[in-house]
């Protein structure tokens, strides 16, 4: 008999999804970076390339998005009851159902990129991007579903390590073909810059089944020791449980997809309505909303920055909730789930209060050639925080079984979100700025009403001082370190001023937190790298 490999714990996971997280957000922003700065790209390629990529995102999200967390849930409680057989059942049936689901998908993307470029963005020229981008959804659909099969065995190598190197042929490949294409119309560099994904979405996949491949006998040896087989049924009845399962998941991807297909159309509708005086040319307007819609997409690229880090603790979540729910350690879930919560505010708090401190400068550092959109940036910076403890909380409730509510949370944001665009940026003295406030209002909702259907379902001991309160002030008193060490550092140039002010203010934090206690002596020992200081 075979010896099986010894799951990572909890923290152990938690670090390398991380890393990988944190490699693959840089890369992606550092090719963001370096593409926007070519002659040619600019706002409009980011435009171009952001219309094409957010329905590339909806229709990922319907074929794909919840199949990682399924999986991982399903395989997750059948290996905690020690059934690896039923658990490759799982694997089984949705690696065929989700094949053809990809497929299905990509087809549609393809042929009527035409229509959902006229249609519904009133940007004809998105169609090329949108058919450059369509067979990369069966290669994430695939690959979904091998990386969601070993994180449901707490095994996240093949989704950190196939994440980063798909992010790392995707950076490479994107500034090489747009660079190749520099001084070409924007909307075709943006087609080009999207191919890269294309081509790295297929690699990825192909090193997911070499990894699985590799991973043969481990697999087999679990199987040799496993029970007779629990999940009873024909492949349609485990097909449908598995769809069950991951369609209420990716409801929530879904919404908030369909969230950012409305902010783009009502952004360059509105833009086009409260902009049509000062801009009498039918063509420059057009263009004028691209450029806007491409300055909140480059905005994007650096909210999403942060979210890499707690990212982490969304994903391990799930598995871990499910797998002590399934054997009723509601102990172990609390405790998972409260340290997340408290590490996810403290991370998002001071990632707001950053960005909201600095916003001109660092655009103005990374986009030199492009650096438009400060105020916007300071605006739709905090919802840094709501998005980040929404992740956590989305992962909690999957965990526990409740996975329609991240769907509803969204959807009840998202209504007020499309409310707020329709009536704020049709108004010429708001225009674009209409967005990011709308943003902070659906974020800001569906944080609320997840949190509380998490309190309702698994109590647990969130004192407001503790986990908001504390940060919040840290943060705050953060925010203005940070912009007095700006100014008074200026003299040494934009950036050099930036990068020393963002050391400063990390400092700063930090002693803040530790003055006023936010974590204690067990809290302090299941942080990642200064942990061990802390240990008995």
């Amino acid at each position: 008999m075979g010896k099986t490999k010894k799951a990572p714990t909890f923290l152990m996971n938690v670090i390398t999804i991380i890393f990988a997280q944190v490699a693959v957000k840089l890369l992606g922003f550092a090719y963001r970076m370096v593409i926007t700065n070519i002659d040619g790209f600019g706002d409009m390629g980011n435009g171009y390339y952001n219309f094409g990529f957010q329905i590339y995102t909806l229709l990922l999200a319907v074929s794909s998005i919840g199949i990682p967390n399924a999986i991982s849930k399903l395989v997750s409680e059948r290996c905690a009851l020690d059934d690896y057989k039923g658990a490759m059942r799982i694997f089984r049936v949705a690696l065929v159902l989700f094949l053809c689901v990809g497929a299905f998908f990509s087809a549609l993307m393809f042929f009527g990129a035409e229509f959902i470029a006229t249609a519904v963005l009133d940007t004809p020229l998105a169609k090329y991007t949108i058919k450059v981008l369509s067979p990369a959804i069966v290669f994430v659909s695939v690959s979904s579903v091998v990386r969601g099969f070993f994180a449901g065995q707490q095994n996240m190598k093949a989704t950190n390590t196939s994440q980063v190197l798909e992010q790392f042929l995707k950076s490479l490949s994107t500034i090489l073909i747009v660079m190749a294409m520099a001084g070409s119309k924007p909307e075709f560099m943006a087609a080009g810059a999207t191919l890269a994904t294309t081509l790295s979405t297929f690699l990825s996949c192909i090193y997911l089944f070499v990894f699985l491949a590799a991973n043969r006998g481990d697999i087999r040896s679990r199987i040799s020791i496993a029970p007779a087989v629990k999940i009873k049924g024909s492949t349609l009845s485990i097909a449908k449980m598995i769809l069950y399962v991951s369609v209420p998941i990716s409801l929530g991807s879904i919404v908030a997809s369909l969230n950012r297909i409305v902010d783009i159309v009502t952004v360059v509708r509105g833009v086009k309505i409260a902009l049509a005086d000062a801009i009498p040319d039918v063509t420059l307007l057009g263009e004028e909303a691209v450029r806007l819609s491409g300055i909140l997409s480059k905005t994007d690229v650096l909210i999403n920055l942060p979210l890499a880090l707690n990212t982490a603790f969304a994903t391990v979540l799930v598995p871990t909730v499910a797998g002590a729910l399934a054997v009723k350690d509601y102990d172990t879930a609390k405790q998972k789930i409260s340290f997340s919560l408290l590490v996810s505010s403290v991370i998002a708090l001071a990632c707001s209060a950053g960005y909201m401190a600095l916003a001109a400068p660092i655009l103005k550092m990374i986009y030199p050639n492009a650096s438009d959109g400060g105020l916007l940036f300071a605006l739709v910076a905090p919802t840094v925080f709501f998005s980040a403890m929404s992740q956590t909380i989305y992962g909690s409730l999957q965990g526990m079984g409740k996975i329609f509510v991240p769907a509803i949370s969204v959807l009840a944001g998202g209504i007020v979100k499309v409310i707020l665009n329709l009536v704020l940026i049709p108004v010429p003295a708001i225009n674009i700025y209409g967005a990011p406030i709308g943003s902070i209002a659906c974020q800001g909702i569906a944080f609320f009403v997840s949190f509380g259907v998490l309190r309702k379902n698994l109590p647990m001991k969130l004192p407001f001082g503790k986990y908001f309160l504390k940060p919040f002030i840290a943060a705050v008193l953060m925010g203005g370190s940070v912009m007095g060490a700006y100014r008074v550092l200026l003299f040494m140039g934009n950036t050099m001023a930036v990068l020393i002010s963002i050391v400063v203010g990390a400092a700063v934090y930090f002693a803040l937190l530790g003055v006023l206690r936010v974590f204690d002596k067990e809290e302090l020992s299941m942080l990642p790298f200064i942990g061990k200081k802390f240990k008995n």
